[in-house]
C-alpha cells in the first residue's frame, strides 16, 4: 500500500514527536482523510524521509511520531540552474511545477525588459511564497526529498552575472544546437524568458555574461514549454534521464 508524503518544514529526528502546521493538518485531516495510528512519509527536503505515525488527529492538532530515516533519493547527478523569466498566472505556476518534477536544483524568477507582470515590493515576497509552496507539493508528488532552492526575484542582469557551469539561453533565433554543446561539470545553468522574449540588449547583455544561445528545434516555443524541453533535453544528454 502506498504511503502518503508530505514535505514538512521542520527539523526531524528519530523518536521526537512533532505538531504539524495549520496547512499539513488540514491536509491529513481532510485531503488524505488519515486516522489516528496510521503511517504517513515525512521530508523536510535537506535529505531522506521519516516514516511517521499519526498519534493524534482532531479539530485544532495533528501530532506524529517520528520514526525510522530513509536515505533515499531521486536526485538527477546533473545540477540544474533555471533563471526563468516571469510569465503571467498559471503560466509560471506550471513551469515552477514542472521543473521541479524534472529535477531542477535551483530556480530564480527574473524580471526582464518584456516581462507583462509588475510586483509592487510588498507583493514579491507572497507571490515568491506561492511558487515555493508550490515546488514544496511537486517535491511531493514526485518523490523527491531535496527541496529545489528558490532565489529571489532578480533582475535578469544581477543574475547573470552570478552564475556557474554551461551556461545557456534559450534563443530561438540562435543557430547553435543545444546538443553540439558539452558541459565541463555536471553542472548547467539554463535561461529562459518570458513572453515576449529577450530584447536585444538582453541578449547582448546574457552573452557578455558567458551565456550561449541555444535554439529547441526550427519552432518558437512558449516560455513555460521552452523551459521545460531544455530542462528535459538536458537530463536526456547528461543527466539522468539516460540511466
Amino acid at each position: 500500500m502506498r504511503v502518503s508524503r508530505l514535505y514538512v518544514p521542520l527539523a526531524l529526528m528519530k523518536n521526537q514527536s512533532i505538531e504539524l502546521d495549520d496547512d499539513s493538518a488540514h491536509y491529513i485531516r481532510t485531503v488524505l482523510r488519515l486516522k489516528k495510528d496510521q503511517t504517513i512519509m515525512l521530508f523536510n527536503g535537506t535529505g531522506g524521509e521519516f516514516l511517521c505515525t499519526l498519534t493524534e488527529i482532531s479539530r485544532k492538532t495533528v501530532m506524529a511520531s517520528v520514526g525510522a530515516w530513509h536515505d533515499r533519493t531521486v536526485e538527477s547527478p546533473l545540477s540544474v540552474t533555471l533563471g526563468l523569466g516571469i510569465s503571467r498566472g498559471d503560466r509560471m505556476d506550471w513551469a515552477v511545477q514542472k521543473s521541479v518534477e524534472l529535477g531542477v536544483r535551483h530556480i530564480t524568477p527574473l524580471l526582464t525588459e518584456r516581462c507583462v507582470v509588475h510586483f509592487k515590493d510588498d507583493k514579491k515576497e507572497l507571490r515568491l511564497q506561492h511558487w515555493q509552496k508550490i515546488a514544496q507539493h511537486a517535491c511531493e508528488q514526485s518523490g523527491r526529498t531535496i527541496l529545489p532552492a528558490f532565489g529571489k526575484i532578480e533582475q535578469l542582469g544581477v543574475w547573470a552575472d552570478q552564475q556557474q557551469g554551461l551556461k545557456i539561453f534559450l534563443d530561438p533565433y540562435a543557430e547553435q544546437p543545444l546538443h553540439a554543446l558539452t558541459p565541463d561539470t555536471l553542472q548547467v545553468t539554463l535561461l529562459a524568458g518570458p513572453e515576449g522574449g529577450f530584447s536585444e540588449a538582453e541578449r547582448e547583455l546574457a552573452q557578455n555574461a558567458g551565456f550561449i544561445p541555444v535554439r529547441l528545434g526550427g519552432r518558437i516555443l512558449r516560455t513555460e514549454t521552452a523551459a521545460l524541453s531544455a530542462l528535459a533535453a538536458v537530463q536526456t544528454l547528461w543527466g539522468d534521464f539516460a540511466q
